[in-house]
């Protein structure tokens, strides 16, 4: 019962980071190695149960979507191929390979999560409706690699979407955060499909971390514009420092 509350609150907490701005898995991903599940089974029991929150959340951003189908549909196929990618390579990854990549992976996240707002500053104008070519094409390309390394990991790619969008122009958080989830959504939701049918999943754990994250997106999205976003901000930051720290000692030590 103890790491049943703990997983739940764990996965409640990662959801409702994933639906402000990102980060959940640097909660909820270490919550579940901490009571003994395996790296790689961890990571698709995560991805399972966050991505079940990030659906939760979707209904509180739905009306701020506003893009072209010329702009949405490039960056939805190539979400799928990349995920598709992704995954495959996790699953045949060695457990300790992916051990050692792993806190890399999220010491990049993290470091993205910390700098990334820097580049939306200097960024202007909007492809709500409309982008050139060659942003297009730039932006599709960005996001085949966020979705392999959404499909391999998953840990910041809310972050990695946001510059992208950033990138292209985007200025209203509210609809990039809305087009963030959708691409989230999406990338996750094929390696939730693949880690399923090879077994990778611990559905124990899984379970209970599937009804925390549907609470903490749920409610994560409806209250995120009331809470300051430096308090969460320097929340995430200071568990992806920690976390990668701690993981860079248990993979090299």
């Amino acid at each position: 019962m103890p790491t049943a509350i703990f997983l739940f609150f764990a996965s409640a907490l990662g959801g409702a980071l994933n639906a402000v701005a990102g980060g959940g898995s640097f909660v909820a991903f270490p919550a579940l190695l901490f009571t003994g599940v395996a790296p790689i089974a961890a990571n698709a029991t995560n991805t399972v149960a966050l991505w079940v929150g990030v659906t939760a959340s979707t209904g509180a951003y739905c009306k701020h979507l506003d893009i072209s189908r010329r702009v949405m549909v490039p960056l939805a196929v190539t979400s799928v191929i990349g995920a598709i990618a992704g995954a495959y390579l996790l699953l045949h990854t060695p457990a300790q390979t992916f051990l050692r990549v792993m806190p890399w992976l999220m010491l990049g996240a993290t470091l993205l999560f910390m700098f990334g707002g820097r580049l939306a500053s200097r960024t202007g104008g909007s492809i709500s409706r409309d982008a050139s070519t060659t942003a297009l094409a730039i932006a599709t390309i960005f996001e085949l690699v966020v979705a392999v390394y959404g499909g391999y990991f998953g840990g910041g790619i809310g972050i990695l979407n946001l510059a992208m969008l950033a990138a292209l122009g985007m200025t209203d958080i509210h609809a990039m955060n809305a087009l963030k989830v959708v691409l989230g959504g999406i990338i996750n939701g094929i390696a939730v499909i693949t880690f399923i049918v090879a077994g990778a999943v611990v559905w124990k754990q899984g379970s209970v971390m599937i009804g925390g994250a549907l609470v903490g997106g749920y409610f994560g999205a409806k209250y995120a514009q009331k809470l300051p976003a430096a308090w969460i901000r320097g929340f995430v930051i200071a568990v992806g420092t920690g976390m990668s720290g701690y993981f860079f000692w248990k993979a090299y030590h």
